[in-house]
């Protein structure tokens, strides 16, 4: 399955940095913006992206969240939930609570009313009562092409779920453990998604974060031998973000790479060269969402196959 041209966007109604979140999400920062201000400009980035995204003819639906109830990360939906292909619909458990109020049927409502139909339903919720978690695409990097799943295990991801999951669907599960370095200590990277990048023919990958020099040998290994180029990140390129993109497809065939405006004046010129061998950068300045939500440009795409 080759990247899709179609993603959901959430534009938030209310956004600030998640207490609920920070547990373990290193990323997030504080500012000295009131609510009210972090709301505007995480509003205006919002809206700039979805402008950058539908003028290299990117589909895109938007689903405007509600003020009713506290759901300051709303505009990353692509944690809760998951579109597979041929109308399967894949409903994730989420680590912080307020996060699990984001679950809306206006989201597929949304989507109906783009000719999409959801067929089939697989609910993994309840495992949030088991606190087990798997926080969708953000836990999971996925190579639709090779059916392979990658994982890097932490709080937020579960190695029993993971395995289920992949069981499930007929993914290949390759599970590992990466660290960013807090203070003295180094601690789990929360999600998968911000410290690499698949796209058909190369991946982009922090082998720094894999401490483990088996675990880092393999992983470099699995993608070599799905025949991608590996571009390697370093730590501090992944703390602005250079993780954290999603590969397109425009409508025409033209493939995209999708970044913050930070990611990308993060890469080296020999980088893009790299990565401008196979797809056009595509990139827009998110600094508020990323700052204070702790999280990118592919955080807030949902992948609508």
């Amino acid at each position: 399955m080759k990247p899709t041209n179609h993603v959901l966007m959430v534009r938030p109604a209310s956004f600030r940095a998640n207490e609920q979140t920070a547990a373990n999400n290193y990323y997030q920062k504080h500012t000295s913006l009131s609510d009210d201000a972090s709301l505007m400009q995480a509003q205006s980035e919002f809206d700039s992206l979805v402008s950058c995204l539908r003028a290299n003819n990117i589909n895109v639906t938007i689903v405007q969240d509600t003020a009713t109830s506290d759901t300051p990360d709303a505009l990353f939906p692509n944690n809760w939930f998951a579109l597979l292909g041929n109308g399967q619909l894949v409903l994730f458990p989420m680590f912080p609570k307020n996060r699990r109020v984001e679950r809306s049927d206006r989201i597929f409502n949304a989507l109906s009313k783009d000719g999409y139909e959801i067929n089939n339903t697989v609910d993994y919720s309840a495992y949030e009562q088991k606190h087990q978690f798997l926080e969708g695409t953000g836990s999971m990097v996925l190579d639709h092409q090779n059916s392979i799943a990658y994982a890097a295990l932490s709080p937020r991801t579960d190695a029993e779920l993971f395995h289920l999951f992949c069981k499930k669907f007929d993914f290949n599960p390759i599970a590992f453990n990466a660290f960013q370095t807090v203070g003295e200590e180094r601690l789990p990277i929360y999600h998968t998604n911000v410290m690499m990048v698949l796209a058909p023919r190369f991946a982009l990958v922090c082998l720094d974060a894999v401490d483990d020099p088996v675990e880092r040998a393999l992983l470099k290994d699995r993608l070599t031998f799905s025949g991608k180029e590996v571009v390697a990140l370093t730590e501090k390129q992944i703390s602005q973000f250079a993780g954290n993109m999603l590969a397109l497809a425009a409508a025409g065939g033209k493939m995209l790479l999708v970044i913050s405006t930070r990611a990308y004046e993060a890469l080296g010129s020999q980088q893009i060269a790299q990565l401008q061998q196979y797809v056009k950068l595509v990139h827009s300045p998110i600094p508020t969402i990323e700052d204070l939500g702790g999280g990118s440009v592919r955080c807030m795409l949902a992948e609508v196959y």
